[in-house]
């Protein structure tokens, strides 16, 4: 749920990337705080575990207007991609306003793929949220490698409600900020409901 600062006549809004370990989220994070203006961003904080880093960083974006006369920040999130940490999984989940579902596109982690996206519907439920209506994107990450699954099937697989869906590279920014964009977009549209 976002959060209004009436002070800074600011709206905070919280998305999160997740999907399975080794997948990107946090490849995409780190692209798109490395090309966001310096002005338009805060620190970008990684909390580390043993075999694996949350991040967190928070931008404001300048040119997606404003939302009744307040402007816009986005909190954006990673989740820890194994499955043994699911209790920051949906500690990271509380309160989010969008979702980022980065699927591996290598053949060998579709499993991976369909066992996290379950389980981010479990997880979105104990938190009081639904898949089927919270602002929603998926990304099918590392198009480049020659083991990927074609994009049809990935689609079949993974897609659960005609969301907007974007192939990428994140090592290389392609469709990285074309995601980012296409959440924020979707979580702007359900605040002015609001």
């Amino acid at each position: 749920m976002s959060f209004i600062n009436y002070a800074s006549r600011e709206i905070n809004c919280k998305i999160v990337y997740y999907g399975p370990g080794l997948g990107g989220k946090t490849t995409n994070l780190q692209y798109i705080y490395e090309k966001t203006n310096p002005q338009a961003k805060g620190q970008l904080i990684s909390l580390a575990t043993e075999t694996d880093r949350t991040l967190f960083f928070d931008f404001l974006p300048l040119d997606l207007g404003t939302v009744r006369g307040f402007r816009t920040r986005f909190h954006l999130y990673t989740v820890p991609g194994q499955v043994f940490y699911d209790a920051s999984r949906k500690l990271i989940l509380k309160g989010v306003d969008g979702v980022v579902f980065v699927a591996d596109s290598q053949e060998a982690r579709m499993d991976a793929n369909l066992e996290s996206l379950e389980n981010l519907k479990v997880n979105l439920r104990e938190n009081g949220f639904d898949l089927m209506t919270i602002p929603y994107v998926l990304q099918f990450n590392k198009r480049d490698l020659p083991s990927a699954v074609p994009y049809d099937e990935m689609y079949r697989l993974l897609n659960v409600k005609g969301e907007p869906t974007f192939e990428a590279v994140a090592t290389q920014g392609t469709g990285v900020f074309e995601t980012l964009k296409a959440v924020a977009k979707l979580v702007l549209q359900e605040l002015s409901k609001k």
